[in-house]
């Protein structure tokens, strides 16, 4: 019963955050603050599968050119708000754009050794440092990172900021193909579908067949001991 309520407290919590997240409006109007102090090469930084069970977490970074109108009209925005044609048009229309683009993964053996927020803040990093230009302000969805880069940590960000919500896009595309990609893999799962994340089928599956060498063992659904309060995946 006490599992039911959680389960039912977190769908409803979910919910009221998707509903607050749709009323915020992706602009530019945080780039624009940095320019006006002075930054040029401002890099937007997100990730996509920290509540996932297996695969790794993945983070994009993007640093878009000055005018980023003709993404606002596309109609950019947090990733997990777009169906997936829309995430796959703007993602093209992202890098045709970008001055830069890089991306970056974290496998589960590494969440598992060094925990998911640490493998998070580190999928990030690694982005950063792979960009082709260097930038010299990081704006960051809710974190901060081991970089001597100048850094805006923006809750929220993917829904406020056209270069954050440009990463969540890229960063989402780039993991949403890898595990299409391993649902040929490991059929058993249903990854095609759920994408790794802790839905019903695919625990359901986990208790069926058991962990692969691609899920979290850290996570609890997998065996370990870390508990999962949310579900975020998109379709």
């Amino acid at each position: 019963m006490k599992a039911a309520q959680r389960t039912v407290k977190t769908v409803t919590a979910a919910t009221a955050k998707q509903r607050m997240l749709k009323q915020l409006i992706c602009s530019d109007a945080p780039e624009q603050a940095l320019r006006y102090r002075g930054f040029r090469q401002i890099a937007g930084v997100d990730e996509v599968g920290r509540g996932a069970l297996l695969g790794p977490v993945v983070a994009a970074a993007v640093i878009l050119p000055e005018c980023m109108d003709a993404l606002a009209e596309a109609g950019l925005k947090d990733s997990k708000q777009l169906p997936r044609e829309d995430r796959e048009r703007l993602d093209l229309h992202v890098r045709d754009m970008a001055l830069a683009v890089a991306v970056a993964e974290v496998d589960a053996e590494t969440i598992d050794r060094i925990n998911i927020y640490q493998a998070t803040r580190l999928a990030m990093r690694l982005a950063v440092e792979a960009l082709t230009l260097v930038p010299d302000h990081l704006l960051i969805d809710a974190m901060r990172l081991d970089h001597r880069c100048a850094q805006t940590k923006l809750f929220y960000g993917d829904a406020l900021s056209l270069s954050i919500a440009a990463a969540s896009v890229v960063a989402k595309v780039h993991r949403d193909a890898l595990m299409r990609e391993l649902d040929s893999v490991h059929p058993m799962y249903g990854l095609a579908s759920h994408k790794g994340y802790a839905t019903p089928v695919h625990r359901r599956a986990l208790k069926e067949f058991g962990p692969c060498v691609l899920h979290r063992r850290s996570f609890a659904p997998c065996g370990g001991t870390i508990e999962l309060t949310f579900v975020e995946m998109g379709d």
